[in-house]
């Protein structure tokens, strides 16, 4: 019979993710080193950006986008604006309260959508 702590617990149930794409990474309960990558193609391409960053010149914590990365980044910045200020309208206007909280659902959505930047 195997005794699992709390920080046991609570380590499983925290989800991990990819370094490189961000999607979540299975949790198979392995012992050893945890995976940082969901495949080779992510583990590759997170080298190449190393790669690229020291021979850059630039720091090791640096972070390096492309052009449509920055303009898609842009993008759902500007949709979090939006729905923001979709909220604050709909409260200035005298909402209902079922709208608003229809409002503040898609905020939420739309916050969650930016947290991944690939």
């Amino acid at each position: 019979m195997e005794l699992v702590t709390e920080s046991d617990a609570a380590r499983r149930e925290d989800a991990r993710h990819c370094a490189w794409c961000g999607r979540r990474l299975p949790d198979n309960g392995r012992i050893g080193r945890p995976r940082r990558y969901c495949a080779q193609p992510c583990r590759q391409r997170a080298y190449e950006r190393r790669a690229a960053v020291q021979r850059g010149g630039l720091p090791e914590d640096a972070v390096v986008l492309s052009s449509g990365e920055l303009a898609d980044l842009q993008d759902r910045l500007f949709q979090l604006r939006c729905a923001a200020e979709d909220v604050a309208t709909a409260a200035a206007d005298g909402a209902s309260e079922e709208e608003l909280r229809r409002l503040a659902e898609e905020l939420v959505d739309t916050a969650r959508g930016l947290e991944r930047l690939r």
